[in-house]
């Protein structure tokens, strides 16, 4: 009968669970549980399998080039990051609300760091997401406009729950990227949440944008509904935290 169950386990693609009954079966002291509990240890085992595998999907999916998380996140450096602030949006209530977030702050302050930490979690949650550094993400939409997938990737984008933006505003957009930004701010605004880091302060945005009328109906999509987090700083962490050592030739 053991032999059957297990054989039937696999069939069904319960391998963790079938693991989880050889091994119940093999214990010592059965009888200490009662059968219901028994049962709810092997469903848990599979359950949490099936879990952790999806949350491994989304981060694969996410494309997050570092193991940022908000657990290793430094809140000792003098840069303003409110841990506070951090911790009430670790609990992704902004997404839930279809919220922005937008992290400014100078070179190597840690705001790509921390927007990877936000998105770890957010994947953790059960929640898509995609990350872009601002260059990528636009040559991205250039080549799908060239190869005729255009309208398949803004839908991709418009479906994915969090979409990260990483080094906006490194340079002036030109019309195509002005078009392409506010197509995708559009399908998103209202009903998933964006979260750009930029060297800039907001307000050059809109002298990055370009195109006044453009400008407005972006921007408008973007700050209106977001949470802004500043940093400050006057020397950057990549600096600070080297293991190099400066020689003189």
């Amino acid at each position: 009968m053991r032999n059957q169950t297990s054989e039937q386990l696999h069939q069904m693609r319960l391998h963790t669970m079938a693991a989880a009954f050889k091994e119940e079966c093999e214990r010592p002291n059965q009888s200490e549980l009662a059968f219901e509990d028994r049962f709810a240890l092997l469903v848990e085992r599979e359950w949490l399998f099936r879990e952790n595998r999806k949350t491994g999907a989304r981060l694969k999916a996410a494309r997050l080039k570092h193991h940022a998380t908000i657990e290793d996140l430094d809140f000792r450096a003098p840069r303003g990051l409110d841990k506070s602030v951090i911790l009430s949006l670790a609990n992704c209530q902004w997404i839930r609300n279809r919220h922005n977030v937008i992290v400014t702050g100078p070179t190597g302050i840690g705001k790509s760091y921390l927007a990877e930490a936000l998105t770890n979690k957010a994947c953790r949650e059960g929640y898509t997401a995609g990350y872009y550094r601002s260059p990528r993400f636009f040559q991205e939409l250039a080549i799908a406009r060239g190869d005729g997938s255009y309208a398949v990737l803004l839908k991709k984008l418009a479906k994915t729950d969090l979409l990260v933006i990483d080094d906006w505003g490194l340079a002036p957009l030109d019309a195509a990227e002005r078009r392409d930004l506010l197509e995708v701010m559009e399908d998103r605004y209202g009903v998933r949440s964006t979260l750009f880091t930029s060297q800039y302060p907001i307000t050059t945005w809109h002298e990055l944008i370009g195109e006044p009328t453009l400008a407005d109906a972006i921007l408008d999509r973007i700050v209106h509904n977001a949470h802004k987090i500043a940093l400050v700083g006057d020397e950057s962490l990549r600096k600070t935290r080297s293991n190099l050592t400066d020689v003189a030739h």
